[in-house]
């Protein structure tokens, strides 16, 4: 079992920045690939960001390619997704997700809300 803990979140103006990090407990974290996904109110929730095991390959939706970045620390159990450039339509809830087996993300966080104001 993996538990995935969200922080970070928070109100910030267009233009602005934040950066979410996702704490992990249990379980071999850095075995894992890791994703970052959110969800609007309304909307499906939709593929943010994703990092392999290693760090060494990332991916990314193409609406946040060159605003966000997604990186791991596997010493600290930790992975972020640090936000740039920020619009009002990044405002969602953003929740980590752990895929231990290279094929469907298992394990989720409760999410942090991240508001854009424009």
């Amino acid at each position: 079992q993996v538990q995935l803990v969200e922080s970070g979140g928070g109100l910030v103006q267009a233009g602005g920045s934040l950066r979410l990090s996702c704490a992990a407990s249990g379980r071999t974290f850095s075995n894992y690939q890791m994703g970052w996904f959110r969800q609007a109110p309304g909307k499906e929730r939709e593929f943010v960001a994703a990092i392999t095991w290693s760090g060494g390959s990332t991916s990314y939706r193409d609406s946040v390619k060159g605003r966000f970045t997604i990186s791991r620390d596997n010493a600290k159990n930790t992975v972020y997704l640090q936000m740039n450039s920020l619009k009002p339509e990044d405002t969602a809830v953003y929740y980590c997700a752990a895929n231990p087996t290279g094929y469907t993300y298992d394990y989720w966080g409760q999410g942090t809300q991240v508001t854009v104001s424009s």
